[in-house]
């Protein structure tokens, strides 16, 4: 019996942080941090963690989507995350800045195939993006989780700004892998 390893050790520290940085970049910022060294006010633990259970699935679900199609396709896919683009948003999120940009994280992809797979590949991040973005959508539209109006309607915002951004046709995006595999 083959056992199949998904992850590797340093793929799970990578998920750990990456999930981390994302509850303290999406948390609610009352004050966020008042001054250099200073603990966070009462009650970040739970702003953090609403925050994870935003932002996390979005992102990572993204992320896993195109590491398991990939391995699907016979490539060689390892998630990582980027400790400099996380640093950059949770620096965005400590001096206050109104917006953050930042980049959590990327999956490696090698392997011999054809640009429709590679294409496919790219795509299946956002997709998953647009497919949450939908079941967030119903759920509330017909009212399936009653009390969780503020989580639901946040997380099918994230899904439906994480699907625009990745498709834009620029390189480096997932839309630009996609669409250059069309061509």
């Amino acid at each position: 019996m083959k056992i199949v390893m998904l992850f590797d050790l340093v793929e799970l520290i990578y998920i750990v942080i990456t999930v981390g940085a994302l509850g303290f970049i999406f948390s609610e910022n009352r004050r966020a941090i008042t001054e250099f060294g200073t603990i966070l006010e009462e009650g970040w633990q739970r702003r953090i963690l609403t925050a994870v259970i935003v932002a996390a699935p979005a992102v990572i679900l993204h992320e896993f989507a195109h590491k398991f199609l990939a391995l699907a396709y016979g490539f060689t896919a390892t998630y990582s995350a980027s400790l400099f683009g996380l640093a950059i948003g949770v620096v965005m999120k400590i001096i206050g800045l109104g917006f953050v940009f930042f980049v959590p994280g990327y999956v490696s992809i090698s392997g011999v195939g054809s640009q429709m797979n590679f294409g496919l590949v790219a795509l299946a991040g956002p997709l998953t993006n647009l497919a949450l973005f939908l079941i967030f959508s119903a759920v509330i539209k017909y009212d399936l989780l009653p009390g969780h109006a503020q989580i639901l309607h946040a997380s099918r915002q994230i899904n439906l700004w994480l699907f625009i951004f990745n498709m834009i046709p620029l390189p480096g995006f997932d839309g630009f892998k996609f669409f250059a595999s069309l061509f």
